[in-house]
Parts: structure tokens; sequence; C-alpha cells
């Protein structure tokens, strides 16, 4: 697996459609840490985070023709996939589902109420951002979380890159208001 390193991820795909069962494993291992991090901020739930990743790449197996490297990134492709089966996810289970319990927080605070005022703070953003509207969250998941740029956000989603900027400065805007509601609360 050694020599598929420094293959493309087109490449890689070209060779797992033709047959090369370690060319896909290597595209799946390159990818799917990020289409996993991307459902799991827009679900909130790691149970739909791992269904929706085997879904990306069932999906990319299945119909690989479907990827047009003329139209944008792999990535970029991956994350639409994606973005629709959360979207499915989600109208099924018709709520928002809180995060699980079972996230672990990787702390380098010295104390411990460091350490918990750093876990309560990325709580909250969590929290605020699953609580955006559906077009906010996926260009704040995708922009500011994944470090999309916007050209590949507004292919990936299927609209303008005007629209990609206004919604996440309006995505940005409506999560400063949501932390700074959360703040005010704990103090008051």
């Amino acid at each position: 697996m050694t020599g598929l390193l420094n293959h493309t991820d087109d490449s890689l795909l070209r060779l797992a459609t033709a047959g090369r069962e370690d060319a896909f494993v290597e595209l799946y291992r390159r990818k799917q840490g990020q289409i996993y991090k991307f459902a799991l901020h827009m679900s909130g739930s790691a149970p739909v985070a791992e269904e929706v990743t085997q879904e990306v790449f069932m999906s990319l197996i299945r119909n690989a023709d479907g990827f047009d490297a003329e139209r944008g990134s792999l990535t970029g492709y991956l994350y639409g996939i994606a973005r629709n089966h959360v979207l499915r996810a989600l109208e099924r289970d018709r709520a928002y589902v809180a995060m699980e319990d079972d996230v672990v927080v990787v702390s380098t605070a010295e104390t411990p109420l460091g350490d918990l005022t750093r876990t309560e703070t990325i709580e909250s953003v969590r929290q605020a951002v699953l609580s955006l509207p559906g077009n906010y969250r996926e260009v704040v998941v995708l922009c500011d979380l994944q470090e999309m740029n916007y050209t590949d956000a507004a292919l990936t989603l299927d609209i303008p890159i005007g629209t990609v900027r206004s919604r996440l400065s309006r995505g940005r805007a409506m999560l400063v208001e949501k932390l700074r509601t959360s703040s005010t609360r704990c103090i008051v």
C-alpha cells in the first residue's frame, strides 16, 4: 500500500473503481476522518456520524461515475454526499440530537477549574452550532470547522459563492449572539 501514498485522490478513485481494494482502503483512510467530523458537527450525534460516514463511502463505490473532477474536488463531492445523508437522518429523526456523552475532550489546562471551563466552553460552542438553522450550520461547519474554502463550499452546497459568504457572515453573527446569551445566563 505504500506505493499508493503518492497518488492523488482522483487517481485512487480510478484505481478503486477498477477493482483495486487497496486503493479504496487508502482513499477511505485519507477521507473518513473529515467526513465523520463534518457529519458529527452537522448532526450532533456520533451514531449518525458513523452511519453517514459508512454510507458516503458505500455511495462512492456504488456510483463513482457521479464524481466529476471538472466540477470540484473529491473531498467536496464527499461532503455533498455526507450533507445529503445527514439531512435525511435529521429528517428521519425529526429532532436535533444532543451531543453524545462519550465525546473525549483532550485538555491542556493545568487546573481542574481550567479543564472544567474549557469543557463547558467547547460544549457551549457545539450546542450553539447545532442550534443554528441548517443552511447557516452547513456553511459554518464547512468553512470554519472543516476549513473549506468558499469556492469548494459553494460547489458542495450547490449555491453561489456570494450566498456562502452571506450565510457564513449571518451564521457567525448568530453564533456570537447565542454564545453571548449563554454566557450572560451563566453569570446571572
